[in-house]
């Protein structure tokens, strides 16, 4: 068939106004050249040599022609024969149509413009900055705590990639954390599980990558495939290690083979398993990890020390003027929290130190003075079997049982008060525990009472999964008030751990004075943000939340010092090492319900007076 010339040119029209606003541009910027060329010739062809030479030959004529294309008013003082006022006429016209039609089209294009950068669809040009892929309430915590690592810095950037509109992160960040200082949160809209977006964030150049999982019940999903992409992708230059965390315990090996060697994978279920276990044993176990965990606070850092080459890890417990010893990193990498007192520190070994900056670390001139009489030499106590109940069921409540059949002495009971009967974990035989049942509405005031809160040493309050956040943790609160209404009738038998959402409800359960809350998201989110500044410290926290090694205690002050005496904390320190144990900080009793501390003090002054009650705490690094 054949096609006739103007089919042809219509359809190369076509394809170039297909280009968008660029080729409309181009057409309506020709079109007004055309115009005022053309009414240029036409002036010159029919004016006579006065109105020719009045307006200043063609240069003049052309942009006389101009002015009246853009306005429309320069018209309104034309004076001159007919034809003239004719031709000036058309060409103002024709700007109306044309010209006008131009600047339209530049300002729509502007817009556009400024409206596609708003969208964050731009490519990042950064160096050094932490990449968070992904979006969910753990964002908040994560910048906050970026920015009080970088605050010493100069400049530093956080930048997010999220499949959300880039106003309104903007939004949300401004609102929950108010200024930033000097780290500059940049947000930009597009899909982690895209390869085209992931390169906006210019992934090449950044120093840390952090995948947050996002809520519902495919988040384990996306964080595997967002690890996959990032492990096959082709890096320019250094590899930037990536963090992130999986919900489901049995996600963890399927994840850390789609991120390969520069990704480190947390199980969060399982940790937050063993705060529960470990907490519900002592009280103040959390805010201790939380205490750790927040850069605001003290932290762990890794560092060489020449002059303690050749001693012993007891010794350099005493070494510091500022800092507390808590374990080794050896030549190897291995890293081992509370080592045995005798472990000579090597040439090549760095020692593990808890303070609030690097800066402030600083070796003594001599020993800080002990008071050897305060020290306490009685011996261990053997722990003794105990009966916990557990209020309400989630998804972790096995975990849960199976982990305290491997910690409590034998002959223990563990009761579950639950509105279902969980029937396959009442059949299975434990070698330590003795699990029991009891039908209860956690809510209900009257269906406590059946309980005999009395004869139980422990009581565990979990988080009901079944339902929104937010109503979880109402639940949760009314439970808590009946508890400690009942708790103070009976005379205060028993202490309760519980599980909560959301730490900004940490506050409105104060009131119930309960002796622990656990927010493990909260805590998983600052761990993430540990690792992805100092990946090195992965050994360090993988210890102190395994049950296997060395942990967190918070054991009686009376094990290691007469209560009641002027005591410093050196000589804390010194009966701690007597027994095998790290000191890193005491409890308060007294303070243990007020923010922000809750009587938690790690690594305190070490000459300064320390009296310590029979109900505080010190906090030790131990095996038992």
């Amino acid at each position: 068939m054949r096609v006739r010339w103007r089919d042809r040119l219509r359809y190369w029209f076509d394809g170039t106004m297909d280009r968008g606003t660029p080729a409309l541009i181009g057409w309506l910027g020709l079109a007004s050249v055309l115009l005022i060329v053309v009414m240029t010739a036409l002036f010159m062809a029919v004016g006579t040599r006065e109105e020719i030479d009045g307006h200043g030959g063609w240069g003049g004529a052309a942009w006389m022609n101009l002015m009246r294309a853009i306005d429309p008013g320069t018209m309104g003082g034309d004076t001159g024969r007919p034809v003239f006022l004719a031709l000036m006429l058309t060409i103002t016209i024709g700007g109306v149509f044309i010209v006008s039609s131009l600047i339209g089209v530049l300002t729509t294009g502007l817009e556009n413009r400024i409206a596609q950068l708003r969208k964050g669809r731009s490519r990042l040009i950064e160096h050094g900055h932490t990449i968070v892929l992904g979006w969910s309430e753990q964002v908040f915590t994560v910048i906050e705590e970026l920015v009080k690592a970088n605050q010493g810095q100069r400049r530093s950037r956080v930048v997010i990639l999220a499949d959300r509109d880039k106003m309104d992160m903007d939004d949300e960040i401004r609102g929950r954390l108010g200024d930033t200082g000097r780290t500059r949160v940049i947000c930009r809209t597009g899909s982690p599980l895209k390869r085209a977006d992931l390169e906006l964030v210019s992934p090449d150049t950044a120093k840390a990558i952090m995948v947050l999982p996002p809520p519902g019940p495919d988040a384990d999903i996306h964080v595997i495939k967002t690890l996959l992409l990032l492990n096959n992708r082709t890096w320019r230059g250094v590899r930037p290690h990536v963090v992130t965390a999986v919900q489901n315990s049995e996600n963890v090996a399927a994840a850390r083979l789609a991120g390969g060697d520069a990704a480190l994978v947390l199980d969060a279920d399982d940790i937050a398993v063993r705060l529960v276990v470990q907490s519900h044993r002592q009280a103040g176990l959390s805010t201790v990890c939380t205490d750790l965990l927040d850069f605001a606070g003290n932290e762990f850092y890794i560092r060489p020390e020449p002059a303690l080459v050749g001693t012993t890890y007891g010794e350099a417990l005493h070494a510091y003027e500022r800092g507390v010893p808590a374990g080794l990193r050896g030549s190897d990498g291995r890293v081992v929290v509370n080592p045995p007192m005798d472990t000579v520190i090597g040439e090549r070994d760095h020692l593990i130190v808890l303070a609030e900056d690097d800066l402030l670390i600083r070796l003594g001139d001599s020993p800080a003075p002990v008071d050897a009489s305060a020290i306490v030499t009685a011996p261990d106590q053997r722990p003794l079997p105990d009966r916990t109940l557990l209020i309400g069921w989630n998804a972790r409540a096995t975990k849960i049982i199976d982990l305290l059949d491997r910690l409590v002495e034998p002959g223990s009971v563990v009761d579950i008060a639950s509105a279902r009967r969980p029937q396959d974990v009442l059949a299975t035989a434990r070698a330590n525990l003795t699990v029991g049942y009891k039908h209860c509405e956690p809510t209900r005031r009257a269906s406590l009472e059946t309980l005999d809160l009395g004869g139980y040493k422990h009581i565990i309050v979990l988080a009901d999964d079944g339902v929104e956040v937010e109503q979880a943790d109402d639940r949760t609160l009314v439970t808590l008030l009946h508890l400690r209404d009942i708790e103070v009738r009976l005379g205060d038998p028993y202490a309760i751990v519980t599980e909560i959402n959301n730490d900004d409800n940490r506050e409105v359960f104060q009131v119930t004075k309960a002796d622990d809350f656990i927010v493990s998201t909260k805590l998983i989110s600052l761990l993430l943000t540990q690792l992805a500044e100092n990946r090195h410290l992965q050994g360090v926290f993988a210890h102190l939340f395994d049950p296997s090694g060395s942990e967190i205690y918070l054991k009686p002050a009376s094990d290691y010092v007469t209560p009641g005496t002027g005591a410093n904390f050196a000589t804390v320190i010194e009966a701690a090492r007597r027994r095998g144990h790290t000191a890193i900080g005491y409890r308060n009793k007294r303070d243990g319900d007020q923010a922000p501390s809750y009587g938690v003090v790690l690594n305190p002054p070490r000459t300064e007076p320390l009296s310590l009650g029979a109900d505080d705490n010190v906090i030790v690094l131990a095996e038992e």
